[in-house]
């Protein structure tokens, strides 16, 4: 028998492990596995709702990792379509989560939504869940002293650059997963060698542009960093966007391999300079800054 959470969980954050702690809870009292059921894609991307303007907080391994770091037993993804996103309440409970997923215990959070039914309030829905033979659970809303916690409102922030509120409402330091593509080299030649991070998810939402110090994992261990992320305009006009990691005592050829990083702080907004030179000196007021103020990497999360 199976205790289940349904949603998107996108950025699996304080509210969203609110829902699982208690579901792991309740699972291991009653002696029966935890489970959260999530979709794939969003169903933004599929019901075409602002599909252009969407980025997500976590790609689908990364909710996946992080589920399981809280506890999670199973971890079940459905493939979200149109044909999916027509499907009643009770066709999904009973079809979906009581029959394939053996479902007996539902948690349901404050803001719940389940299939394309639209509900008075939470009890009708809650009637429903156990109208299937499923035991539906309530918990209350989340809300940190500054208010309620969202996935949208996370997003607003790291679209801002305000990664210390974003931090706070994860409950984690945000991440970019990604390959490290050439460049163009031009920091090395200034003493300022960059990797060039691709990522891997698209869709990944990236911090509002400006420079930022980092937790680096490259190579199976962890180091400082400051990132770049812009349009480089001090070495001219019309650039495409990058992600620029300069690793601190660090001097390896990565080119091709892995590199995760998560954001300490925002150091400045990006800037054109009147020369190389000039880009030189703040980058190592940057670097220094960096260095003496990060401290000791407690670990990195997305794993």
């Amino acid at each position: 028998m199976v205790v289940a959470a349904t949603g998107f969980f996108d950025g699996v954050h304080l509210g969203h492990r609110e829902v699982v702690k208690q579901m792991c809870s309740y699972a291991r009292r009653e002696g029966k596995e935890s489970m959260i059921v999530t979709f794939w894609p969003h169903p933004r991307s599929v019901l075409q709702q602002d599909a252009d303007r969407l980025r997500l907080l976590t790609t689908l391994q990364e909710k996946k990792d992080l589920c399981a770091s809280l506890g999670v037993d199973r971890f079940e993804v459905i493939p979200f379509s149109r044909e999916f996103s027509l499907m009643s309440a009770r066709e999904f409970v009973s079809g979906y989560l009581r029959d394939r997923f053996g479902v007996s215990t539902l948690i349901l959070g404050y803001d719940h939504r389940l299939g394309h039914d639209s509900f008075a309030n939470l009890e009708q829905m809650m009637e429903v869940v156990a109208s299937c033979g499923v035991e539906p659970v309530r918990i209350e809303r989340f809300d940190m002293e500054s208010g309620a916690v969202s996935s949208t409102l996370i997003r607003n922030r790291l679209s801002e650059g305000n990664i210390k509120d974003a931090r706070l409402m994860l409950g984690y330091r945000y991440g970019l997963c990604g390959v490290v593509v050439a460049g163009n080299r031009i920091g090395r030649t200034i003493g300022f060698p960059t990797a060039n991070l691709q990522l891997y998810e698209p869709l990944k939402l990236v911090p509002r542009n400006g420079v930022y110090s980092v937790w680096v994992e490259v190579l199976g261990k962890t180091y400082k960093g400051i990132c770049n992320i812009g349009r480089r305009p001090t070495i001219g006009e019309g650039n495409a966007l990058t992600i620029e990691v300069h690793i601190l005592d660090f001097d390896e050829d990565i080119y091709g391999l892995d590199v995760k990083i998560e954001f300490e702080a925002r150091l400045r907004d990006e800037m054109k300079f009147e020369s190389l030179d000039a880009l030189k000196k703040q980058l190592l007021s940057d670097r220094e800054f960096a260095a003496s103020s990060m401290g000791q990497v407690d670990r990195i999360i997305l794993r």
